[in-house]
């Protein structure tokens, strides 16, 4: 019977905690995020559950830091496959095409990302203090960030679209990851009535589906962003020499002023 020692400095309190990161992930390789206990979890790290509670404050708060290192090793991995995917001299919406089917392979290959992804909102983000929320929403943030700052490598039409396209993107994935694994209650009616099969759906096939068409969707409302329009009774003024090839004919101004009100006598 393993006899549990207080960990007593910085250095082994983390190596505690990874080591119960490390048997969680172990775990979810063999199961859903929704089997795994803290009980289990306990047992199988060697430690009682209240010591697993000294590191984390609760099964979700284990499984949310798992979730955040796992999208990171995730991006890390993706940067390699976009590179061998992607045709760099090819038109934007082609380049979509092929980020999008990048990805979803990549998804594809990461069972326990996608499980966590599906699980976050509906169940992670509960039974955990506002410290935890905020700490695991800031490392979202960043982990947004950096998926954006890659697509916006091989997709630089998106500009600043890119960083609201991954989050979607995200959330996405995990829905549809949730849909296409029905329950077996669900397996039993499509195998009985077969015109409700066309409502599972396949994982891959959907998620490059719905990719595809978030990105088209994006690269179009970039491309027809609309230009800054000015108020009524107001001109543009240059002042650097510059005038706007649309305004060039009409317009020998830049600056925005405002227009001087004619005098009935003038």
């Amino acid at each position: 019977m393993t006899t549990f020692q207080r960990a007593r400095s910085e250095e082994q309190r983390e190596i505690r905690r990874q080591a119960i990161l490390d048997t969680a992930a172990a775990m979810l390789d063999e199961m859903s995020v929704s089997a795994l206990s803290l009980n289990e979890l306990s047992r199988r790290v060697g430690l009682a559950k209240s010591n697993v509670l000294r590191y984390f404050e609760s099964r979700e708060a284990v499984l949310l830091e798992l979730l955040d290192r796992d999208w990171r090793q995730w991006t890390a991995s993706l940067s390699e496959q976009l590179a061998a995917s992607i045709t760099a001299d090819a038109p934007p919406i082609q380049r979509g095409q092929e980020f999008a089917t990048a990805m979803t392979r990549s998804l594809a290959q990461h069972r326990v990302l996608c499980d966590l992804l599906s699980a976050q909102a509906g169940v992670l983000e509960h039974n955990i203090s506002a410290e935890v929320a905020a700490r695991y929403k800031r490392a979202a943030l960043d982990n947004v960030a950096a998926l954006a700052a890659l697509t916006r490598r091989y997709l630089p039409e998106l500009g600043s679209r890119a960083d609201q396209l991954c989050a979607q993107a995200v959330m996405v994935s995990g829905a549809v990851w949730t849909h296409a694994r029905p329950s077996a209650a669900m397996l039993t009616a499509y195998a009985a009535d077969p015109s409700l099969a066309a409502l599972r759906m396949d994982f891959t096939i959907t998620l490059q589906e719905m990719l595809t068409t978030l990105i088209a969707g994006t690269l179009a409302r970039e491309q027809h962003r609309p230009h800054l329009r000015l108020p009524r009774g107001h001109r543009w003024e240059r002042r650097d020499g510059f005038t706007p090839p649309s305004q060039a004919a009409s317009s020998p101004s830049l600056a925005p002023t405002r227009s001087e009100p004619t005098s009935p006598g003038s």
